[in-house]
This record gives C-alpha cells, structure tokens and sequence, in this order.
C-alpha cells in the first residue's frame, strides 16, 4: 500500500469537513480503497482552525508553503475566488501535483487553462465539489452518462435561493423578510449577491455545460437574472395558475447552439423539481438513450461539500498510488455556439402595475399585438385606489419580441413600476 500525501489550503467550512472526515476514516480508506491518505500540511489564515481540528503540528500561514512542500502529493485548494486561489492551483500543477478544487469561480473561469495545463504536466485536477455540493454529477457526466448525447440539463443548484423562494410561497414572506431570515439562519452571506442575482448559479451552469456538450463555455456567456425583483405575489399567483417559482440554471443543446441561462423560472407543480424545497438542490439531466434523470441533495455545508472533495481526493490518490490512468475532462471538441437569450422562444408570465383608468388595457393588448406577442389568459387580481395589476401568460413569444413590447409599454406611460417578466419553464402555451 503506498502512503499519498495531501496538503490542504484553506480551513474554512469545507476545508474543516474534509480534515474531519480524513481524521474518521482514515483506517476505512487503507481498508476499503487500498490507499493511505496522510494529512501533511494545511494552511489558512486563522491558526485557530488549525487548533480546533488538532493540526497545529501541520499547519502554518502561507498557502504557498504547502504547495511547494516536496512531500505533498495532491493539493486540495478550498480557499476560493480567482485570484490567489488561480495562482495556487496554477503553482501546483506546474510542480507537478495533482489538485482537488470546490472552486466553481475558478472552474468557470480557467478551467480549459487548467485542463491542458494539468495534461501537459501529466497531473489531475479535479472538482466534482464545485458543483452540487454533496450532489455527484461531474463524475456522472464525465463518465456513467457519458454514452448520451446530453439534450439538457436543468438546476436548482443555489440553495440561499431556493430556500428564500421556498419561505416566499409557503409563508407569504416578502422578499427582504426571506432574505433576512436566510442571513440569520447561515443560508445567505452578509452579502448575499453571488447567490440572490443569480452569478453563483451561473458559475455551476457553466461548468456543467462545458463538461455535457463538449464545449468550452465561459461564465461571461452565461446569460444571468436573479430573484431580486420577485415578490410573494408572484409566487401565490404562480400557484394559483399550478407552477411554482425556482431561479434555475438551465442549459440546452439546440440545433444551431447551446442555450444557456440563469433566471427566475414558472416550474410545472407536475414537475420533478417544483417540490425541491428549502436549502436542498436539484439537477435534471436529459440525455438521448437515459432519457430523464435528477440528482437531489444537499448543495452546500460542510458535510455535503467536504463529502465530493474526499471523493475526489480517494480516486485521485488512487491514480497516484497505482499509477492508473488519468482522464481529464474533454472540454472543447465541439466548439458548439452560444445563443443569445434574444433568440430564446417561450411563454412568459408578466404582472404589471398599471393607472385604474379606462384604455389601459386596450392599449396594452394593442402593443403585445403589434410586436406578436399573443395573451393566452390576463386576470386582473387586485384593485387599489388608483393602480390596478394585470397578470398575464403569454403564448409561446421570442424573447425580443416580448422587450421590445415591455419598451413600448414603458414608453406609453402605462405601467406606474417596473414590470416583472418571468420565463415558463416546460410545456409551451
């Protein structure tokens, strides 16, 4: 049995799960997997971490250090962003180590970099924590669904998000209410705007699109739309018409390209991930043999997260110690185009606030006509003094179309705040 160092940069929440469950099962990985996995060095800027999880003797400050240790085999990076983590991963790679990474900015950013690099050095890096959390679906894409062309591929993959949305429908919480209670309970940063604007999502969704259709998708292609502008009357009117509200990642290989998105979504209450609730994620996978399939679990904490690392970490090291194959990700043989969302065709669910007079409505039908738009069903809910709201769904409208129609209703005065547009998912009206 050979011994695999390991050398881990940051000790935050993850980094403190994967030490403990390295700490637990250290005797069950020499039994089961046939490897020994010993904790070399660790660094993190807090030496009490290091103290809480009884490593003093292997610790210190500078994340350099363990990288340029000579006894360290496998680096784990869990220090995230793209800057000093870049430079970390980028050092150890050239020397020669392998890499195990939760870093989704990084992935989604450099990951082509990355992969040639790691190829050239005849290393691994790799990151199915990035995604998902505790949720398996790097590996699944790379390797048990790898004989599908992947159609589509469909995540509730931010779990602030949904728990926020899950809170807004079933308690009527409006949406600073939710947010704050997210913050409070450890769900939501004290700035939560990776999360709430969809970017975190958009990092995962790249990620996932590269891998499924073979092609190197950057984050900054990603088109992205947070949950900022909902309200618990969406959510209720949603309800009443039988969908629910989750922000998805969505990505679809089409005829001339690749459709990707982050956004607000009206999810069929008939469909699997309507009743993905609170912190938990989701990803629909749809491939031409497997047809329909869905991974569920928990998309963040320390368990679940420290869980897909030292997944990682066991099948890199297993690679190191018996000198079996390394398969890295194929990233960009297909070269497939981004579509722009303006070419997106779908139904779409608006509520607009508009003057309690009389014409409004018939110039607003006016307009959607113009610009063929066609209502499939508009209810008026709730009159107050001087406003009343329309909500309407669309039948099946391009993306431009619907634009240009909200321009021209925002030009003619008839909406007294910002409309709120929100996409269908699923079945088209």
């Amino acid at each position: 049995m050979k011994t695999i160092n390991i050398g881990i940069i940051g000790l935050g929440t993850v980094g403190s799960g994967v030490v403990r469950i390295l700490q637990q099962h250290h005797d069950d990985f020499m039994r089961d997997q046939d490897v020994d996995l010993r904790l070399v060095a660790a660094a993190s800027r807090d030496a009490s971490q290091a103290e809480t999880l009884g490593i003093t003797q292997i610790f210190c400050d500078d994340g350099n250090a363990v990288v340029n240790n000579p006894e360290v085999d496998i680096v784990i990076e869990l220090v995230g962003g793209v800057t000093f983590a870049k430079e970390l991963v980028f050092a150890a790679l050239n020397a020669g180590k392998s890499v195990v990474t939760a870093n989704k900015a990084l992935i989604a950013a450099h990951g082509h970099e990355l992969m040639e690099l790691a190829a050239h050095k005849g290393v691994e890096i790799a990151f199915e924590a990035s995604v998902g959390g505790g949720i398996p679906i790097i590996g699944p894409l790379r390797h048990t669904l790898a004989g599908n062309q992947i159609r589509s591929i469909i995540g509730i993959v931010n779990g602030t998000t949904n728990y926020m949305l899950t809170r807004m429908r079933e308690n009527s919480l409006d949406y600073a209410e939710a947010l704050k209670e997210a913050q409070a309970k450890g769900f939501a940063e004290a700035d939560p705007t990776a999360d709430i604007e969809g970017f975190d999502a958009a990092a995962k969704i790249a990620i996932l699109a590269t891998i499924a259709f073979n092609t190197d998708v950057r984050l900054d292609q990603v088109s992205v739309e947070g949950i900022s502008r909902l309200s618990a009357l969406d959510l209720d009117y949603a309800g009443e018409m039988g969908y629910c509200i989750k922000l998805l990642a969505i990505a679809n290989r089409t005829s001339d390209g690749i459709d990707i998105r982050v956004h607000p979504a009206m999810v069929p209450l008939a469909h699997p991930l309507a009743s993905v609730n609170g912190v938990f994620n989701a990803i629909y996978v749809v491939g031409d043999a497997v047809g329909d399939t869905m991974f569920f679990g928990e998309g963040a904490g320390s368990g679940p997260a420290a869980s897909s690392v030292v997944g990682d970490l066991i099948e890199v090291g297993r690679h190191l110690a018996y000198r079996e194959s390394i398969t890295q990700p194929v990233w960009d043989t297909e070269s497939l185009p981004i579509k722009p969302i303006d070419e997106l065709e779908t139904s779409y669910y608006l509520r607009l606030s508009v003057p309690d007079r009389p014409g409004v409505l018939a110039t607003t039908a006016q307009i959607f006509a113009q610009h063929n738009v066609s209502i499939y069903s508009m209810v008026q809910p709730g009159t107050h003094a001087s406003s009343t709201e329309l909500v309407c769904v669309t039948h099946v409208a391009r993306e431009s179309d619907m634009l240009a129609a909200l321009a021209e209703i925002r030009a003619a005065n008839v909406v007294l705040s910002e409309p709120v547009l929100i996409r269908v998912q699923g079945d088209a009206i």
